[in-house]
């Protein structure tokens, strides 16, 4: 079996953040064959052009983490009906410089979980946009907003309810089953970068 590398953004930045714990029950419910690792956001300075012609070391090891990947999980909140900063600056950090796109061609899952009933749907409709244009396929079925019950989610991410268990476990299934398919495409030949950010700098 294929063992593929994900790498994992947590959308918020806060210590007992609920995404954080939707994250770990994620990773106990993926297959074996999917390998994760966090890709932190919280050390990235707040992004300008000004860094393009010499991109401070977060930003270098940052696209670096982002270049490593197979397969890349965004556990994200929703903040005012979008993305919350933190995520959306990480983002434009590893789609630049100009033509280094850090982000084209990767597989991406999208999920989000939020105390109220539409948990992260709007969020997840910006996400979409966003990795639309920065040329990352992404898994657009099952969707997955999660109305978080901390009864159901422990600190270490086990999950008591039966049916969340199956229905995340069955989101994780076929998340593996997308990043081997989008693998298999790209190695029989590369569609051309993007150059993400281009027509709001030019």
């Amino acid at each position: 079996m294929t063992q593929y590398k994900i790498g994992y953004f947590v959308g918020s930045l806060a210590t007992n953040s609920i995404n954080r714990t939707l994250s770990k029950a994620l990773i106990k419910l993926a297959p074996d064959n999917l390998a994760f690792t966090e890709i932190s956001i919280k050390d990235l300075p707040l992004y300008s052009y000004d860094y393009d012609a010499s991109y401070p070391p977060e930003g270098t090891a940052f696209k670096a983490a982002v270049e490593a990947a197979d397969g890349l999980l965004f556990v994200s909140p929703e903040y005012n009906r979008s993305i919350p900063g933190a995520l959306k600056n990480a983002i434009d950090w590893g789609s630049r410089p100009w033509g280094s796109n850090s982000f084209a061609r990767k597989p991406s899952g999208i999920i989000g979980a939020s105390v109220g009933a539409i948990g992260t749907a709007v969020m997840q409709s910006s996400m979409r946009s966003v990795l639309s244009f920065l040329d990352a396929p992404q898994l657009n079925s099952p969707e997955a907003y999660i109305a978080f019950k901390p009864e159901i989610f422990d600190a270490e991410g086990n999950v008591s309810d039966s049916s969340t268990a199956e229905f995340l476990g069955h989101y994780m299934s076929e998340y593996a089953a997308f990043v081997a398919r989008v693998l298999d495409v790209s190695a029989e030949g590369h569609i051309g970068d993007l150059d993400p950010m281009e027509k709001a700098e030019k």
